[in-house]
C-alpha cells in the first residue's frame, strides 16, 4: 500500500484521506503492531474530536474513556496522545508530553 503524504513528524497531511487501512500501514511502517485496545482508543479519539473538533489533552482524553492514564502510557510507552492522533489521521496533540 502506497501511505498518502506525511509531515515530517509523520502525520498525515491531509486528514480526509484517513481509512484503518492507511492507520495500519502507517503503524507497521513505524514497526508498531495496535492491538484491539489500541484501536479502540483510536476510534474513541476520532468520536472525540468529530464531536468537539479539537484533540483533547491525555487527562480530558483518558476520563472520556474511563480508562487510567498510566496504564495508557505504558501500553503506549510514549505519551500515549501522539500516536493516537498520529495513526487516527487527527492533527497534532498541543502541548503534548
Amino acid at each position: 500500500m502506497t501511505l498518502p503524504e506525511r509531515d515530517g513528524d509523520g502525520y498525515l497531511v491531509d486528514m480526509s484521506g484517513w481509512t484503518p487501512e492507511i492507520a495500519s500501514a502507517m503503524a507497521e511502517a513505524d514497526g508498531v503492531e495496535l492491538d484491539d485496545e489500541q484501536w479502540a482508543q483510536i476510534h474513541k479519539a476520532r468520536e472525540y474530536y468529530e464531536e468537539y473538533s479539537v484533540v483533547p489533552p491525555i487527562r480530558k482524553f483518558s476520563k472520556y474513556i474511563e480508562a487510567n492514564q498510566k496504564e495508557m502510557f505504558k501500553k503506549w510507552m510514549t505519551g500515549p496522545m501522539k500516536p493516537i492522533t498520529k495513526y487516527g489521521g487527527l492533527p497534532k496533540p498541543t502541548g503534548c508530553v
